[in-house]
């Protein structure tokens, strides 16, 4: 086949690649400029000599244009070019309307245009502000008892009538106290029967719904007429489909890829089977709301957003100013592209007795569904609802609009929304012609009665939200000296973030940053086990269309897509976040460790695809000759390493894949059973390699397993595969290396052969590499001191420690004091040292007789000019099991010498980084927030500790120098917020960190003001490196030869990406409708997103690569021996296809036509493109 022919020269001889030998295009399109020097134009520096002809022309249109001008003055601009744009219309890139404070992370436009500096919003409130003017007093504002008594006058209303929505939703978790498939078939798929025959009795009646997991699995069982009445309702506005993802995911340990995943994932299923696509978003039970996420939904063409969940104290201090509904706009965009309107519900809850106004005591009296005859509760103020009649509607319908009134007050309209439901409501038709009929007798007297001056009616969001802005088009509520946005007038404009959450008494839901955090790290494999299968995919249909090998990811797409469902589905808020029951979470783990494997089987019969190995070429679906080179025997259980045993003239094929956009280079490791043996590359070169003892977690008299930790440097393309070879009985080659062992020890240590041990002596030992001296107390294990190579010297300071709770619980931190130093002196420590890897790993000794919850590695890397030479690697083994550890919270702490005043800044979703700061006035759990994927601390003069972690989890900085990261929690006991257990389901897991430390980074102010700071493209790497890895596959049996396979590279870039660009994904949407699809559709799609990095930074941190600043992309010459067609912009859920509207910033040129890509720092921006093979010349 033509696909096959060819390869890519490596070294110098044997390997022969996929690719044809053709010469790399440049990333970018030469420009006109250069044309034209090229054909003999006269380009800049070239004199062009003077010609009469040429000048008469140019004083000839400049009379013409003075002309015109005269014209435009005296006339005006005809009416056709100067009528406004409608106001529906969402704009992009507003005018520059004032000055952009400085002091953020970048100078604004221009320094985008230099590099990935950013610049900072100017916004009429920060979150920081409001934490620094709250005082945080926790007072008793009676029946509003975390606000005040609510008065009104009575003539608020007589300008502008009083307009009333209530909204009806029932909330369904897919998963929490019972599966997804039991809370479907107990209740969900009632209340969607009775929604669609509730509906369908009143054209009055409205209802709004969000979770496309279980409308996707009510769609599978309902008949045809269901399905029909369903789609009535959607179409004329009775019922709204908002927010549309998969689930209502957490905003908290949710990686942006996940939720770019569950939101496309249901947006999709939605627009193809309904034919919609939400414009509204419904988040009212995350605990906590992330920027990110506003974000994300603005460039998924959402408007309007709702959420609920937010510290009580912030609720207050903004309904006392009317700020609840705002314009939320990220902190780096200076040029209001991001701005998205919000509406935060004012009380505790959403349940009923806190939606209607500020009294829970009345509401309750209005939830009908609460009378007898029903399972719900009765109201806890001993006054239930009754039953609306014609004696009583007078009094009954006073009584809820003086509380609507009352909840008016808090906000700037006249337009109020009132949601009306709670969990799993309108489970049955009974409870919706209950709540239904009594309200609407309500609402008729209301409405009959024009001097109560209120409209009140059933409503969807969609209703809502245009009713207030054309309300707000008329009436001015913009306070004095408010920015507000362009996107719609009288509202202030917001940035930050919405952590910790506090619901009451000072509770902080900070404890599920951590709950679960075995299920937190499958998470994150899963991401990236989906992202480079999705790449694997669309490699293997844009290069082989026509060929057989093009079944595979079709035939595949049944198990791709209940992979990406499966990863949408624990992004649900009772998922990721650790707080469900004990059989949820396992039914998440098999859904998760199912498509795993699935993935893993897949990726291994993709690399037999893109290098043409086919055994048989009549099905390529069928068994692989690879396998991965970790896997896992059930979901419950850390993965293990594919043991490679070898015999005298026996090898092993090793191929790496490489998910990046920029060329791996790294130090990578097999586990093998014998130390004689020889690495190859796919020439047949020899490489230097290096075997170290594989250890074990609690065993230090055999602390060896026995096996060996082979290490050697890999080089592998974007994108691309590379193929190494393992090999026992080859002369020609040297041998690995054996480490040298240094111990330190109370305990008889059997040293394993062929290793070398020896006693270590003193108070302290070392390990180094080029970059960086490492020092350990060899008391205890723990990591005191980095030394640069200049010289200069950071206090680390590791130490491990324990929070005793009472009360903590799946969703509540409630420490009893601060964390206690667990490890003591006598321990264990190896030191191992080879030319490649050095290594510290300790069993350390604590107060548990023979049982510690935790043990250590530390290791640092000899490779020059890679990222893995400027990092330590951090790993702990954590095994929190068992009774001694009941109600106990791990940590490691790092004690450093930054001066940095209790500040550190920590990732949102692994998106972007946010200041964060220890207050004194609340309490020790308020003071920890989400550490999706990155934290790091810093002085005012540019010196930088940052820790990357491969998993999301908990940080706080609580006192100067300090940054703590929580790594795991058992609790016996429920925290009360309805889950109605602890949390005592630990699994033994590794945790592992990248640290980096930097020296030159922005300074900072003393006060340690700045919101806007960026990691370093170096770090940027490092975090890109950690979250996604290399996968490995292992041929399944020995080879006699090398030289057999004929294909062994796979290099798809024409050249490595700027390192300030990343592929978020690159995908065939539909696999399955690839063959029916029109190659005029666009059947592929890319997102791409512009990293903002700290320009103070050396520009490339040491790497060697480029920044789009350098180096501009264009798709057409992205791929090598690849056509791209038809390239659109298009929305983060591939739905909306109008840039404009979506924010995008204007593209230089027709992107279709000339394939160039502009992005601002910090955006995504996704594209839609086809992909043909070029004929090989």
């Amino acid at each position: 086949m033509r696909f096959f022919s060819g390869g890519r020269r490596v070294g110098g001889g044997v390997g022969v690649g996929l690719l044809p030998t053709t010469k790399p295009k440049p990333l970018r399109k030469p420009s006109s400029s250069a044309v034209s020097r090229r054909r003999g134009g006269g380009g800049v520096g070239v004199a062009r000599p003077f010609s009469p002809s040429s000048t008469f022309f140019a004083i000839g249109l400049s009379i013409s244009l003075l002309f015109f001008l005269a014209v435009v003055i005296r006339y005006g601009v005809p009416s056709a070019v100067s009528t406004p744009r409608p106001r529906a219309v969402l704009t992009r890139r507003p005018a520059f309307r004032r000055p952009i404070p400085s002091g953020g992370g970048g100078g604004g436009a221009a320094a985008s245009a230099r590099g990935g500096e950013i610049g900072a919003a100017a916004v009429d409130i920060t979150t920081k502000d409001l934490y620094d003017k709250i005082r945080f007093l926790d007072k008793d504002g009676g029946a509003w008892k975390q606000g005040w008594e609510v008065t009104y006058k009575g003539n608020e209303w007589d300008s502008e009538k009083l307009k009333v929505f209530v909204v009806p939703h029932s909330h369904n978790d897919p998963g929490w106290k019972l599966t997804v498939e039991e809370y479907y078939n107990r209740q969900s798929r009632h209340i969607l029967d009775t929604i669609v025959e509730s509906l369908s009795k009143d054209s009055r009646r409205k209802f709004i719904w969000e979770e496309m997991s279980y409308l996707e699995r009510w769609w599978r069982d309902a008949s045809d007429q269901k399905k029909e009445s369903f789609t009535k309702l959607v179409k004329n506005g009775q019922l709204e489909i908002v927010g549309g993802g998969w689930v209502m995911n957490d905003e908290a340990n949710s990686h942006y890829f996940a939720i770019i995943e569950q939101m496309m994932e249901g947006n999709t299923w939605l627009n193809q089977t309904i034919g919609v696509i939400p414009r509204n978003s419904w988040a009212i039970d995350p605990f906590g709301y992330s920027a990110t996420m506003a974000y994300l939904l603005r460039r998924m063409g959402f408007r309007n957003m709702v959420i609920q969940r937010t510290h009580y104290e912030l609720k207050k201090e903004l309904a006392w100013n009317k700020n609840l509904e705002y314009i939320w706009r990220q902190s780096w965009d200076a040029e209001e592209t991001t701005d998205i309107f919000v509406h935060m519900m004012p009380f505790y809850s959403y349940d009923i007795p806190h939606t209607c106004g500020p009294e829970p005591a009345i509401c309750c009296q209005f939830d009908f569904a609460r009378m007898r005859g029903f399972s719900y509760e009765s109201c806890p103020w001993r006054v239930d609802p009754v039953e609306t009649n014609q004696a009583n509607v007078h009094e009954r319908a006073t009584k809820l609009l003086d509380q609507y009134r009352k909840k008016s007050t808090l906000y700037r309209t006249n337009t109020l929304l009132v949601p009306l439901g709670d969990d799993f409501r309108y489970v049955s038709l009974e409870e919706a012609e209950v709540q239904f009929r009594n309200y609407q007798k309500l609402f008729d007297y209301i409405n009959s009665n024009l001097d109560l001056n209120a409209e009140v009616k059933f409503g969807t969001l969609e209703d809502y939200f245009l009713t207030l802005r054309d309300e707000a088009e008329k009436i001015n509520y913009s306070h004095s000296g408010e920015l507000g946005s362009r996107e719609i007038g009288g509202f202030p404009s917001l940035s930050g973030d919405f952590f910790t959450y506090a619901d009451r008494n000072q509770d902080y839901w900070s404890g599920y940053y951590v709950s679960r955090p075995f299920f937190k790290a499958v998470d994150r494999i899963l991401e990236q086990t989906l992202r480079a299968s999705e790449m694997m995919a669309a490699l293997v249909l844009g290069y082989c269309q026509k060929s057989q090998c093009s079944k595979l990811p079709i035939s595949f797409s049944h198990k791709l897509t209940a992979a990406r469902r499966n990863l949408a589905l624990f992004q649900h808020h009772d998922g990721v976040t650790g707080t469900a029951k004990d059989h949820v979470v396992e039914d998440y783990g098999t859904r998760m460790h199912t498509s795993l494997q699935d993935l893993q089987l897949f990726m291994s019969r993709a690399v037999e695809v893109l290098l043409g190995d086919f055994h048989d070429k009549s099905d390529p679906t069928l068994f692989s000759h690879f396998e991965p080179e970790q896997s896992r025997s059930k979901y419950d259980v850390q993965p293990v390493h594919r043991i490679i045993d070898l015999h005298e003239g026996e090898s092993h094929s090793v191929v790496f894949f490489n998910p990046s956009e920029q060329t791996r280079d790294e130090i990578v490791m097999v586990v093998v059973t014998e130390p004689d043996i020889v690495v190859l590359d796919a020439n047949g070169s020899c490489i230097k390699s290096q075997v170290s003892p594989e250890w074990q977690h609690d065993n230090i008299e055999k602390a060896s397993t026995g096996r060996h930790r082979l290490y050697w440097r890999a080089s592998v393309p974007s994108m691309g595969l590379e193929t190494y070879y393992i090999a026992h009985g080859n002369k020609g080659c040297e041998k690995p290396t054996p480490a040298v062992l240094k111990v330190v020890t109370h305990k008889k240590l059997l040293c394993p052969p062929p290793y070398v041990c020896s006693k270590l002596e003193g108070k302290e030992a070392e390990i180094r590499n080029s970059h960086c001296t490492l020092t350990f107390d060899t008391a205890h294990g723990l990591l005191q001191k980095m030394k640069h190579r200049d010289g200069k010297e950071t206090v680390i300071g590791e130490e491990i420690g324990m929070y005793s709770s009472f009360g903590s619980g799946a969703y509540l931190f409630k420490p009893n004091g601060e964390a206690k130093p667990i490890v003591e002196e006598g321990g264990h420590l190896i030191i191992s040292e080879g030319p490649l890897v050095q290594e510290a790993y300790s069993i350390p000794k604590a107060m548990w007789e023979n049982k510690m919850p935790i043990s250590y590695s530390t290791r640092i890397y000899n490779g020059e000019h890679t990222v893995q030479e400027l990092v330590i690697e951090k790993e702990y083994h954590v095994e929190l099991l068992g009774h001694e550890f009941n109600d106990q919270e791990l940590i490691v702490r790092f004690k450093t010498n930054i001066d940095n005043h209790r500040v550190f800044y920590s990732d949102l979703n692994g998106f972007q980084t946010i200041r964060r700061q220890t207050y004194d006035k609340i309490p020790l759990q308020g003071n920890y927030y989400p550490m999706p994927s990155l934290s790091f601390i810093q002085d005012s003069i540019g010196d930088r500790l940052s820790v990357h972690s491969k998993q999301s989890l908990g940080a706080a900085s609580l006192k100067n120098g300090w940054l703590e990261i929580m790594l795991d929690r058992r609790l016996v006991m429920d925290d009360g917020r309805g889950l109605g257990q602890g949390v005592m389901d630990n699994r033994p897991m590794n945790v592992l960190f990248h640290i980096l430390s930097e020296s030159n980074v922005s300074a900072l102010s003393s006060s340690h003001e700045v919101l806007n700071l960026q990691p370093s493209l170096l770090s940027h790497r490092v975090g890109a490196q950690l979250n996604y890895p290399m996968h490995t596959f292992i041929g399944k049996k020995p080879e006699d030869k090398p030289s057999k396979m004929q294909r062994r590279s796979f290099a798809p870039l024409a050249l490595s990406l700027p390192c300030d660009l990343h592929i978020v994904n690159f995908k065939v949407p539909q696999p399955l409708k690839f063959p029916q699809v029109q190659p005029l559709d666009s059947r592929f799609a890319i997102l791409l997103q512009r990293r903002g990095w700290d320009a103070s930074y050396c520009r490339k941190g040491g790497l060697q690569c480029s920044t789009i600043g350098d180096e501009p992309v264009n798709l057409f010459y992205m791929f090598k021996d690849l056509a791209v067609l038809n390239v659109k912009a298009t929305s983060l859920n591939l739905l909306h296809d109008d840039a404009e509207m979506l924010g995008y910033i204007e593209q230089v040129g027709d992107v279709a036509q000339e394939g160039n890509v502009l992005i601002s720092p910090m955006e995504i921006q996704a594209y839609k493109l086809e992909l043909q093979p070029q004929p090989i010349s």
